[in-house]
């Protein structure tokens, strides 16, 4: 069953995330390397984009999850249709 906004909230502050956001990214957006200071969980609903970390890049389409641990360097390259994702964030 795929999980909804209010079951990846329940899972992610049971696991000691503070903070749930619904992100919305345009088409064809490009981040550089830059790092956040809070880890992430993240689960990508619409679109997909693209994470790269230590030189590998990985494709995450819609339906997947990744995690980020806090001050890693990373960029993202989102799809032409841009992305939805549910983040949660521990600060």
């Amino acid at each position: 069953m795929e999980p909804t906004l209010e079951t990846f909230t329940a899972q992610a502050m049971d696991e000691g995330f503070d903070e749930i956001l619904v992100r919305e990214w345009a088409p064809s957006l490009e981040l550089d390397t830059h790092s956040h200071v809070f880890a992430v969980s993240a689960r990508v609903v619409r679109g997909e984009f693209w994470l790269t970390v230590d030189g590998g890049t990985r494709h995450i389409p819609a339906g997947q999850s990744f995690r980020l641990a806090r001050d890693v360097p990373h960029a993202e390259r989102y799809g032409p249709q841009g992305a939805t994702v549910w983040v949660a964030r521990a600060n």
